[in-house]
């Protein structure tokens, strides 16, 4: 396993004596399920916020809740090594909540990136504010989502 993927406890003390140190913690967080250009740009954007990036990526288990039956396409143990192989990313965090409240709340982040989809009275803000953090939005790359990815796919003549 790649060692930038890190349990919620292990995770939590590293992010600790990183703030410590005098580094800005950001977060971002999602499913990951086909990586594409436009998750790549997202992450360049939200390391640009600061030190340290931690991505906290939805487990098979709630991906299943929230996008149903059919996803994600590929699994969690995968999704998490790709992820942990770009170069902007820090450390990797699988968590069961259909939400990332619960991640968020553990990280305690400088910023939080969300898509500007979300804007900024998203369900995280409360919790980024609470510990003395901002969001920040980033733009959705039109026509590069993974929901597009799939489409194109299913529509392709065999």
């Amino acid at each position: 396993m790649n060692p930038k993927i890190k349990k919620k406890k292990e995770l939590t003390k590293i992010i600790e004596d990183l703030k410590k140190q005098g580094n800005t913690i950001v977060t971002t967080n999602g499913t990951f399920d086909l990586m594409h250009y436009g998750h790549v740009k997202l992450l360049e954007f939200a390391k640009q916020q600061g030190d340290i990036l931690v991505i906290g990526m939805n487990s098979d288990k709630s991906v299943k809740k929230y996008k149903g039956k059919d996803r994600p396409i590929i699994k969690d143990k995968y999704r998490s090594e790709i992820m942990a192989s770009i170069e902007y990313v820090d450390y990797v965090m699988i968590y069961d909540d259909p939400d990332c409240l619960k991640f968020v709340e553990s990280i305690k982040p400088n910023v939080h990136v969300n898509a500007s989809t979300y804007g900024y009275n998203c369900i995280e803000r409360p919790i980024v504010e609470k510990y003395g953090g901002k969001i920040e939005l980033f733009n959705i790359i039109k026509g590069h989502s993974t929901t597009d990815i799939i489409k194109k796919i299913k529509g392709l003549k065999k």
